[in-house]
């Protein structure tokens, strides 16, 4: 399971306010300067033949300026949870990009989702869905990639990475299913090789999700709802001394409407004392989070069609996993007359193990094809960066430089297995790698209507892989720098117009840089493949507020990358792949009618095509063209509030030539709920309001069901959306 990666940045204009956990600061806004842009309120590269894949996807499936330092006020309107002492963080800024911006958790919170990941579908042109279960990490697409489980898309909680490198079930791995929504503070949006202190993982995007210091009411809410769905969660913060105490904790429990009962036990929790103000404090986070479940992988539509199974139904039974991540992080920003300093440094300790079946009796006819991918690491990680401002020559500068590194390490596995007992070694590797890389931009005010940003990034990677196939252990290392550059016109009729360029990368699973024979058979040649693929960018965007109310942006962009490398983690083997090219445009809208009443409208299109010529097509698989996503949130501090929402996925290639494709799919959302004086709310959220008949995914490639022909039969796998489910929540704020 795997796609590519990318990166960004913001800048503005002066040094005013930044969190522990910020990534940047501003100059102050020239008169006549655009307001900082808030939302408030709401592949898998495959082989180069255009037969079907003897493997799925995952194996060879066919990509504000910053407030006073003072503590800040949200209230979030669908969880009465309203910002203590919160932190500034990085698009705390007048933004660099059309694509960039900064949404609040209030809209977070205001959407019905049916998982914790689509909390992240808030971001404009971002899909997040899931093919095998609740407690594994979700699929993303965005700009015309299938992200697979979040290569190329770089998640951070916190300050902390989610992201993770040589992982057992697919290179840059982003498991979110830790996330507590109603903690969320901000989630900042940025996306394209653009920006200094993002690297590998941020090519095509980057989303940096903030939690709050604190809770100005404590918060109890119980949630029931269709096919065995339950959730507990309570939070609450005091004073600690000079400081604040937060305290979260949810447990889970979901079956679905699968034949085989997802079985989902979740427990999660976060425990934070913070100190100070945003400029000049500090805050220490530790979170816990376990999960175990069964899954109902993506299956043949040949056996719905022929009956042998239901539409929710599974193949095999004993597919699932556990899951944990247990993280202590720390934050520091101080002040001086020397300019705003800033530290952020944590460590976790996360476990992968899974049970997946995907050919069924393709490779081994008599046990078949189940098979295990396990992945425990621990990760160190800094990332420090200081701002300065300065007036040179009579131009107004902010001048940031920046060290980030990290360190993973990992054990990772993959083993043949029958219903979940093993039957052989594929794999297994003890691997150590790190990165340092060293940043530096600078953003310079000309003019009221002119300013540019330049930025530059070195990144240096480096690992040893200990194989238990002795010719696959060895030594890589890379380097690679990469350039940006910004630029932002106006305002004029308060309409600002930018362009950006950058060079990015993206790395692969070191276990690919230094295979050399194929681990099933411990004989076949393989080559190595690059540590670092290079990506780049350009972007030109307008954002306008013209019509009072209305905030709208426009982005055209180019993505390209020298080859979409892939490891391919369910195989244990490298597989190459060509070069690419992504043409697409973004229009974001965001209408607030009344103050209490807001409607929104993104619209997203990609050109996604291999760019060498090739007889067997140039369509990328699962690469999505046209994505779209609406809808209309209302709701005062008490009384009737509530929230409709669609989100359109488009039909996708499913093989290189485009001759098979995916189905669309269309799906609405709807919540309705009341807030009372007291503090108590009721919600009802009704999930796929219209009971679609369509996919969370799709992929095509071959596998063998018992009684058919030895080489496989290449068909359409799917995993169904869940039907209309419904949810009703019961809140208390005290």
């Amino acid at each position: 399971m795997r796609r590519t990666a990318w990166r960004i940045f913001p800048a503005a204009a002066s040094i005013a306010a930044l969190a522990p956990v910020a990534e940047a600061q501003t100059l102050p806004p020239a008169p006549g300067q655009l307001p900082p842009v808030t939302v408030t309120s709401p592949d898998q590269a495959p082989p180069k033949h255009a037969r079907p894949s003897r493997r799925p996807h995952h194996i060879a499936a066919s990509g504000r300026r910053p407030a006073a330092p003072q503590p800040s006020q949200s209230t979030a309107a669908t969880s009465g949870i309203t910002s203590g002492s919160a932190t500034v963080s990085a698009s705390d800024l007048q933004p660099t990009a059309a694509s960039a911006l900064q949404i609040s958790g209030d809209e977070v919170n205001a959407r019905p989702v049916s998982r914790v990941g689509e909390v992240l579908e808030a971001v404009p042109g971002l899909i997040v869905t899931q093919h095998s279960g609740e407690g594994k990490a979700n699929q993303y697409f965005l700009r015309g990639f299938n992200l697979d489980h979040g290569t190329d898309l770089a998640i951070t909680v916190d300050g902390m990475p989610v992201n993770m490198p040589t992982h057992g079930h697919g290179q840059g791995y982003a498991d979110i299913n830790f996330l507590i929504p109603e903690l969320i503070r901000s989630m900042d949006v940025r996306k394209g090789p653009y920006y200094a202190d993002k690297g590998d993982f941020a090519s095509a995007g980057a989303v940096d999700i903030n939690y709050l210091n604190g809770l100005p009411k404590n918060i109890v809410e119980l949630t029931v709802g269709s096919f065995g769905y339950q959730r507990a969660m309570a939070a609450g913060s005091a004073k600690a001394g000079d400081g604040t105490l937060l305290a979260a904790f949810e447990a889970n429990k979901y079956n679905g409407p699968w034949d085989v009962p997802d079985d989902i036990r979740k427990l999660n929790g976060v425990l934070r004392y913070s100190h100070g103000t945003a400029t000049d404090g500090f805050s220490l986070t530790a979170m816990a989070y376990s999960n175990g479940w069964n899954s109902t992988d993506q299956v043949p539509q040949r056996a719905i069609d022929q009956g042998l199974i239901d539409r929710y139904g599974s193949l095999n039974p004993t597919d699932g996993g556990t899951s944990s991540r247990f993280s202590l992080s720390g934050n520091w920003a101080q002040s001086s007359d020397y300019g705003q300093s800033k530290l952020n440094a944590y460590v976790i300790r996360s476990s992968l193990q899974l049970y997946n079946d995907f050919t069924y009796f393709l490779d081994a006819p008599v046990n078949g094809d189940q098979f295990s991918q396990t992945d425990k690491r621990t990760v160190y990680g800094l990332d420090a960066s200081h701002a300065l401002d300065l007036r040179f020559a009579g131009v107004e500068t902010q001048t940031r430089v920046g060290v980030q590194t990290r360190y993973d390490d990992i054990n990772v596995g993959l083993f043949k297995t029958v219903q979940r007992e093993i039957l052989s070694t594929v794999r297994n590797d003890q691997v150590q790698e790190g990165s340092v890389a060293l940043w530096a931009d600078t953003t310079a005010r000309w003019t009221d209507w002119l300013r540019t940003t330049v930025g530059i990034r070195e990144d240096y990677f480096a690992g040893h892989v200990l194989s238990d196939t002795p010719q696959n252990s060895g030594d890589a290392q890379a380097a690679m720098t990469s350039p940006k550059a910004g630029i932002v016109l106006g305002p004029w009729a308060r309409t600002e117009f930018y362009g950006n360029a950058g060079f990015g990368l993206h790395s692969n699973d070191i276990r690919g840089a230094t295979i050399t024979v194929d681990p099933n058979d411990k004989v076949t040649p393989l080559d190595r493949v690059p540590l670092l693929v290079r990506s780049k960018g350009v972007e030109l965007g307008i954002r306008t507020r013209a019509i009072d109310g209305l905030t709208s942006s426009l982005a055209v962009f180019v993505l390209d990358f020298d080859s979409e490398l892939l490891f391919v983690g369910d195989a244990g083997t490298t597989e190459p792949s060509r070069p690419s090219r992504r043409v697409g445009v973004e229009w974001t809208n965001q209408y607030r009618l009344l103050p209490w009443m807001s409607f929104d409208f993104d619209l997203a299109y990609t050109r996604a095509r291999f760019a060498d010529v090739d007889p067997v097509g140039n369509f990328i698989p699962g690469a999505p063209a046209w994505v779209a996503s609406g809808g209309v949130t209302f709701g005062r501090e008490t009384g009737w509030f509530g929230s409709l929402r669609a989100r359109y996925f488009g039909p996708r290639p499913l093989i290189e030539d485009d001759s098979v494709r995916s189905l669309s799919s269309f799906i609405v959302n709807a919540r309705a709920g009341c807030k009372f004086d007291n503090g108590m709310r009721l919600q009802l959220d009704v999930l796929n309001l219209f009971n679609a008949q369509t996919n969370q995914i799709e992929y095509y490639y071959l596998s063998r069901l018992p009684g058919e022909p030895i080489d496989g039969v290449a068909d359409r796998h799917v995993h169904p959306a869940e039907p209309l489910a419904v949810r009703l929540t019961l809140a208390a704020t005290f």
